[in-house]
């Protein structure tokens, strides 16, 4: 980032002269980032609540319907991450917040019609996740467009501040709109919100390296080319596995922890949305301190730590299971959840954008999106299905138990725990030559 950019800036705000929101387009990005954050815990606790209350989903149809937002990584992952070295992304970008926002907007319209069930929700599920497998991955190459990459971990933190300022106050208001209006008509807001996010957003220039299409050089070899550069890599496969395994656990949990709340806590909607702020909470001091934290003992030794802590939060409903120590399980919960999780993404994020190539980002971030994202089919599936079979807090506490293997596997592999700074391209083994064409023109957005 250069002067013009804001950078040597005299302290405003309380800030630091170098601190990255001086940058106004980090800025514009980053307010982006906060609105639509508050959008989305509304739908985080309106559309399961729609499900689980309105509908009476059973664990085996809430497993359904997070299984439906996750399948479109599984297919179609790979082909978008070709297309999106190809393309610019911010116009993607705010083509996926729109969109969002009209499929959000589906549910309290299919509501006052009277066509509101649970096919619907996964539909809605389905098309929400097939948004993000290109605008999500396009989301985070816009990031690397606008700060440099030896800040990538400060810039996640930041971003990672913005999302948790939401979750504290974004779920006691979901819960007041759900509680007022009913589940599907609180949706509203988040897609009023995500139409706010694309306006800011709009007119910011970043510049972008595309990929020349060369003869003799299409889609497929593209695409083998980002899966060869990632197997190459042993801390991608490193990540991709540790992180995969992470998914299918954290999505066994979102199948039944609405459902505990809600029937084994007996809890109102008002309720569970206050107990969803200690989620935000924990998400706050882990963007606040998860950067210092990344500085002192590593990226890697931070990401495993996520690990634990997600773990042993998931193992407290199990527990104690009921009654008021069960509610404040509940909470304590989502607090460590919510620390563990940041902490693992912040360095996630970080740790593979900085070891790719420009010209590959796309196709790393569509296969490592697709990677990390196949376990989380299976991992609902069988959420749903232990929930449904044996209860709720054993769905919860299998959970928790297999997070915690995860991090001593991980940290024994030692691949991800040996990385203390962020590392580079040139800091990797090289990859095999690419089919895939070179660097074409670089283009502002």
């Amino acid at each position: 980032m250069d002067e013009d950019r804001g950078v040597g800036a005299p302290r405003r705000w309380g800030l630091a002269p170098d601190d990255l929101l001086h940058d106004r387009v980090y800025r514009r990005l980053w307010l982006s980032i906060l609105l639509s954050a508050v959008g989305n815990q509304v739908t985080l606790l309106a559309l399961p609540l729609t499900a689980a209350l309105l509908l009476q989903a059973t664990p085996t149809q809430m497993g359904l319907l997070v299984a439906a937002e996750v399948l479109p990584f599984a297919l179609f992952s790979l082909p978008a991450g070709v297309w999106l070295d190809r393309v610019r992304k911010l116009p993607v970008y705010l083509a996926g917040e729109l969109t969002i926002a009209l499929a959000v907007l589906t549910v309290p319209v299919a509501w006052w019609l009277g066509w509101l069930g649970m096919d619907w929700l996964y539909l809605v599920g389905f098309a929400i996740g097939s948004v993000n497998v290109v605008a999500g991955s396009a989301s985070q190459i816009v990031l690397t467009q606008v700060v440099p990459r030896e800040r990538l971990v400060e810039a996640h933190a930041r971003n990672a501040l913005a999302s948790s300022g939401a979750e504290v106050a974004g779920p006691g208001l979901a819960g007041v709109l759900v509680k007022w209006l009913g589940a599907p008509v609180a949706l509203l807001l988040d897609a009023l919100l995500l139409a706010l996010s694309a306006a800011i957003l709009r007119g910011i220039r970043v510049t972008e390296v595309l990929q020349a299409r060369r003869p003799g050089h299409g889609f497929q070899q593209e695409l083998q080319a980002g899966l060869q550069f990632v197997r190459s890599q042993r801390l991608l496969v490193a990540l991709a596995l540790a992180v995969g395994g992470w998914q299918a656990c954290h999505n066994a949990v979102l199948v039944v922890q609405i459902l505990h709340a809600s029937r084994g806590l007996g809890l109102s909607e008002q309720a569970i949305g206050l107990c969803y702020a200690a989620l935000g909470v924990g998400t706050i001091s882990a963007s606040l301190y998860g950067n210092r934290l990344s500085d002192r003992i590593g990226p890697g030794p931070s990401l495993v730590l996520g690990f634990v802590l997600c773990g042993l939060g998931w193992l407290l409903p199990w527990l104690w299971p009921t009654g008021a120590a069960g509610v404040a399980a509940f909470v304590a919960m989502l607090l460590l959840a919510g620390t563990g999780g940041v902490l693992i993404f912040i360095n996630f994020l970080a740790m593979r954008q900085a070891v790719t190539p420009v010209q590959l980002l796309g196709r790393m971030t569509a296969t490592m999106r697709w990677l990390i994202l196949l376990p989380a089919i299976p991992g609902a599936l069988l959420g749903g299905w232990i929930g449904e079979r044996f209860g709720l807090v054993q769905a919860l506490g299998a959970a928790g138990g297999a997070a915690v293997l995860l991090a001593l596997l991980a940290w024994r592999g030692g691949v991800i725990p040996a990385v203390r700074v962020l590392p580079s391209p040139a800091d990797l083994h090289a990859a095999p030559p690419l089919p895939g064409p070179g660097p074409g023109p670089a283009q502002t957005t």
